[in-house]
């Protein structure tokens, strides 16, 4: 794996998403880390290979054929873009750059509570899930919570920590419904994040609850 970016997508998850499977939003932000992550981007390509020779050498089915849908914010040469260096923390992901038309600099921030800010991402009509742009201040604590479905959690700048360890630039923790935590930010620099979540979460705080339908996380 690479030596900069030290956490990784499950292998379940990089299967679905090579599959065609992965949900828009969870897909949208595994994207984002390909673009960041020469690794996976391989053991992407690994798995398409073998999943095409698999279905190469099925015979054909009866009845109608079964539709895999695109995986959104796919860049059209994803495979030929250029790794993102770490140390350069002044742009988003490629494909959240080129997709939603966002730079750091003019991102529309709104405020979700002290040294908390949120900017939500449009999905296709219809697809459930969120997609939202975090940046925590430093030293600022995320509410502690669960998850309704799985999390994606990529960082684009600074770092967080929380019960399963550090996590710092193309870094992507990749939660279930069996994690719960309390991300915090860096003490010094906080952090910026691309978060996507099947369902919404479940907040042990009355704060986070009483929050979460204006919020919508």
């Amino acid at each position: 794996m690479s030596e900069t970016i030290r956490r990784h997508p499950e292998a379940a998850t990089l299967m679905s998403y090579a599959a065609g499977t992965l949900c828009e939003p969870l897909a949208a932000v595994v994207t984002a880390h390909l673009s960041m992550c020469e690794d996976c981007r391989h053991e992407v390509e690994d798995l398409e290979l073998i999943g095409a020779g698999l279905l190469g050498s099925l015979a054909p089915a009866v009845g109608p054929a079964i539709r895999i849908p695109k995986r959104p914010l796919e860049c059209e040469a994803l495979t030929d873009a250029p790794v993102v260096e770490r140390r350069r923390p002044d742009h988003l992901p490629a494909p959240i750059a080129q997709v939603y038309g966002l730079g750091f600099d003019t991102i529309p921030w709104k405020r979700l509570g002290p040294g908390v800010w949120h900017h939500r991402l449009e999905l296709s009509a219809g697809v459930e899930g969120d997609l939202r742009l975090l940046k925590i201040g430093p030293g600022r604590e995320m509410p502690d919570h669960g998850h309704g479905g799985s999390e994606l959690t990529l960082v684009l700048d600074g770092a967080y920590a929380d019960e399963t360890g550090e996590y710092r630039r193309g870094d992507l923790q990749d939660a279930d419904e069996d994690v719960e935590h309390r991300p915090v930010a860096d003490k010094i620099v906080g952090c910026v994040c691309l978060i996507a979540s099947e369902r919404p979460a479940r907040f042990k705080s009355i704060v986070g609850k009483l929050l979460q339908p204006w919020t919508g996380m």
